[in-house]
């Protein structure tokens, strides 16, 4: 048999023999986004990849047509945050949308290679994510969620509505706040402010939803207390425990978004979370075009708003002063 002949039957049985190869060939012609959301799967998660697809299909990426979204909750889940990782990186996406450090650091461990663009995450910095804000250099990049600075006007705001506010309890998870949620991030600020305020500080490490019931009613007992919630993973995906809990222990509490408010809670000051994700659309839609993300800037948050629920304020025997009404985005009656 000539060489020529040899060369030809041998590509014809490899081609024969591999439909799923070629195939697979014409799938990667779509690229591939992988999303891991430390939040849980309700509607105010939906609403951010909402924002997330919306967004991607304004700047010409349309699901089934060139892209593939995989979308994975850890739900506050430190365990299940590592799985969904391993998950998403076996699927060889081109990038990952990640929300919030759990998810970060669980995809970090996973790989160096594939672009991440992170949503909601407090000090990169610091955590060792990026090397720079301006400069992040390596595979990761994104848009932050709070500066440490905003948890001192959320002891403002508090005392504001309750004058004789005199004791605060701060709430965190003890697992999500070692790997960057709010908890531990957002202290050191309080603790320099509260002392001008005369406020005392109770740190209020919870495991589950029976420790936000039983640590906030025994912290109701005494008076001119309330809380602040910071943002963290945890106290997301636990909401509706932690705003019931404060309402039966009639405990004013200040919330960093706008959908604990919604829930019932008294009044939040934060960022729009649904322009993040927006903005993150926008970093995925370069790196699919060939940026690189060590070379796109980490971005701080640009829309803030303060949302008031004057029914819980009544509720809890509270009068918000006039000149804080003014400065609302939304008030809720």
């Amino acid at each position: 048999m000539r060489r020529r002949d040899f060369i030809r039957l041998i590509g014809g049985t490899a081609a024969a023999s591999l439909p799923s190869m070629a195939r697979g060939q014409s799938a990667d012609q779509k690229k591939r986004i992988g999303v891991l959301m430390g939040v849980s799967d309700d509607a105010e998660g939906q609403s951010r990849i909402s924002a997330l697809r919306q967004t991607l299909h304004g700047l010409g990426w349309e699901e089934g047509r060139n892209i593939i979204i995989d979308v994975r909750w850890a739900a506050g889940d430190v365990q299940r945050a590592q799985s969904h990782a391993t998950e998403l990186i076996d699927l060889a996406p081109t990038a990952i949308v990640a929300n919030s450090a759990l998810a970060v650091s669980a995809l970090r461990q996973a790989t160096n290679v594939i672009p991440i663009v992170f949503v909601q995450l407090n000090d990169p910095v610091g955590q060792g994510f990026v090397a720079s804000l301006a400069r992040p250099g390596a595979n990761i990049t994104g848009f932050l969620n709070f500066e440490p600075a905003i948890a001192g006007k959320w002891l403002e705001i508090l005392k504001e509505v309750m004058p004789t506010l005199s004791r605060v309890a701060v709430i965190f998870n003890e697992a999500t706040a070692a790997r960057g949620s709010g908890g531990g991030i957002h202290m050191p600020m309080l603790e320099a402010v509260a002392p001008a305020l005369k406020i005392s500080l109770s740190p209020m490490p919870v495991r589950d939803s029976d420790d936000v019931e039983r640590l906030i009613g025994e912290f109701s007992r005494s008076p001119g207390g309330g809380i602040v919630v910071p943002p963290d993973v945890f106290n997301t995906v636990n909401r509706e425990a932690i705003i019931a809990a404060a309402a039966r222990g009639r405990l004013p509490a200040i919330y960093p978004y706008r959908y604990f408010i919604s829930s019932g809670g008294l009044i939040s000051y934060g960022l729009e979370i649904t322009d993040l994700y927006r903005r993150a659309a926008s970093y995925i839609d370069l790196i699919l075009k060939g940026a690189q993300p060590g070379d796109l800037p980490v971005q701080a948050p640009t829309k803030f708003e303060l949302i008031i629920n004057l029914k819980t304020a009544k509720s809890l025997g509270l009068t918000v002063p006039p000149t804080l009404l003014a400065q609302a985005d939304e008030v809720i009656e």
